[in-house]
């Protein structure tokens, strides 16, 4: 999920503090899902999703965020 996230915010050229206060998700929040220790609840992906334009599913979904030809 954190890589798509980070996907996202490159596109955007936004950093982890400023979708923070876009979205009111604490930035603590941003470094658990980082290291993996928790995921985020609904609220937050719908937060995330509502921000980013897409759906929520995008955030579910266990497909890698881009596959390289020939890996």
């Amino acid at each position: 999920m954190y890589q798509k996230l980070c996907k996202l915010m490159e596109q955007r050229g936004e950093t982890a503090y400023q979708v923070s206060k876009a979205t009111g998700i604490s930035q603590s929040a941003f470094s658990n899902w980082k290291a993996g220790n928790t995921k985020p609840g609904t609220k937050n992906l719908a937060a995330l999703a509502k921000h980013f334009d897409v759906p929520m599913e995008y955030f579910m979904e266990d497909e890698p965020v881009e596959q390289e030809k020939g890996a």
